[in-house]
């Protein structure tokens, strides 16, 4: 368990460093909102570009693995 949490946290700091994970959460169409000592980040562009992503990735793995 100690070393997949490794890989994942390593991975997680890897992909950060990606320039499009950079702009996660600055795309047009996510909410910000800015006031006197608080940011409130709505990013909800960001969060259905991840979501069509991770669902295309998905079904390509599911269907390598249901081969017959």
């Amino acid at each position: 368990i100690g070393i997949s949490l490794a890989a994942i946290g390593a991975a997680l700091l890897l992909l950060g460093r990606l320039p499009f994970i950079q702009s996660l959460g600055c795309l047009p169409g996510d909410i910000r909102i800015e006031g006197q000592g608080f940011t409130c980040l709505v990013p909800v562009v960001s969060m259905i570009l991840l979501s069509v992503f991770i669902t295309i990735i998905l079904n390509i793995v599911i269907r390598l693995i249901n081969r017959p």
